[in-house]
């Protein structure tokens, strides 16, 4: 029985079970003389007997969307769920090409071997891939069978699933696991750097462990606050003291003196841009310590900021170091999360221009989002 157009055009949904499964009253009761007529004498267990719309509802709910294949023709018979997921127009047929041409380049020669081995292979069957609906990508899981004693007339079942949210979670956690991979890496070059300075002003051992732990303690403020900060942990702080903050472990005096200089406009910064802010300013430090300025004792960085319409325009200026040169690797993890969260967070921009003597780093951000 083929999906009715007047289903869909009705705003019924998921309407597709009665086409691929045949529960009618009648059909039902047939079924229940004939189980009754085989074996009287045989008592089985209590079940609850499913309604068509209860089993309709169940469906809906999750968002399955229901096929069926005629692995002949390569014809698809979809219900509403279906076409609205590969966001097409409805039809009592569509063509595996015509699917096909949705799926992600990436991902279609693989989707096509995956469908066509069903023909062949036994048991079950089931893959995950991209598709594009009005240029943005979804996640669909298809599952069905493929062995010979499910196959009707030629036709196959299975459903597809909208599983785009667990994708990107999948995603997010990886993303995650590398950045804490890549962050606990720099916090050991940095530790290094701390532990080369100190013993370079210290006089003792004891005056060397005083200062490393003071440093390495500043350190950890700093981390902190690079992680995002939870809701109902209050406002982050001024722009001026989150740089102070986390700029301090850098500086053999302190932020406000020595070999940096902080200088910038009083104003608050919120929750999420502080967060932005601080793996920005981290990332740029941890880079001058093992490349640039911060590197070298006589080295200094300047942190200063401007208006510049709606615009605050933060410039980062370091003198002294070793020779600059434009690293050969601009794209690396590091340089990805920098640009991710100006770009993304910020709405800004962020610009580096290396010099023989200096570097200087423009960084561009909207007012309105550092507020936020």
């Amino acid at each position: 029985m083929e999906p009715r157009a007047a289903d869909a055009a009705e705003g019924r949904g998921c309407t597709g079970l009665a086409q691929i499964i045949d529960l009618r009253p009648a059909a039902v009761d047939e079924r229940r003389q004939s189980a009754r007529g085989k074996d009287v004498a045989t008592k089985a267990p209590a079940t609850h007997e499913w309604q068509l719309d209860q089993l309709q509802r169940a469906i809906k709910a999750v968002g399955v969307a229901l096929w069926s294949w005629n692995v002949d023709t390569g014809v698809l018979t979809m219900d509403p769920c279906g076409f609205e997921l590969w966001g097409l127009p409805w039809s009592d047929k569509v063509t595996f090409e015509e699917l096909s041409a949705r799926i992600h380049p990436a991902d279609r020669d693989r989707v096509r071997s995956a469908f066509n081995a069903t023909r062949v292979m036994t048991g079950s069957y089931e893959t995950d891939f991209r598709i594009l609906v009005d240029d943005k990508v979804r996640w669909v899981a298809a599952r069905g069978k493929g062995n010979d004693a499910d196959i009707v007339a030629r036709t196959m079942f299975g459903i597809f699933l909208d599983v785009t949210g667990r994708k990107q979670a999948e995603e997010s956690n990886e993303l995650l696991a590398g950045e804490m991979s890549h962050r606990v890496k720099n916090l050991l070059a940095i530790a290094s750097g701390l532990t080369a300075i100190s013993s370079r002003s210290a006089t003792s051992v004891e005056q060397m462990a005083h200062e490393l732990t003071g440093r390495l303690s500043a350190l950890g403020r700093a981390h902190n606050l690079v992680r995002p900060l939870s809701p109902g942990q209050g406002t982050a702080a001024l722009l001026g003291d989150l740089l102070s903050i986390l700029l301090s472990p850098y500086d053999d005096l302190g932020a406000f003196k020595g070999r940096i200089r902080v200088a910038v406009e009083r104003m608050g910064v919120g929750e999420a841009s502080a967060t932005a802010i601080a793996l920005i300013i981290h990332e740029l430090a941890t880079n001058s310590m093992k490349y640039g300025a911060l590197s070298s004792p006589t080295g200094t960085l300047d942190v200063s900021s401007a208006t510049d319409g709606e615009d605050l325009v933060l410039t980062w200026l370091e003198q002294g170091g070793p020779r600059v040169e434009k690293p050969d690797d601009v794209a690396g993890f590091g340089s990805r999360l920098v640009n991710r969260s100006v770009t993304g967070q910020l709405s800004g921009a962020i610009h580096y221009d290396w010099s023989e003597d200096d570097l200087i780093v423009t960084l561009r951000a909207r007012r309105e989002r550092l507020a936020s």
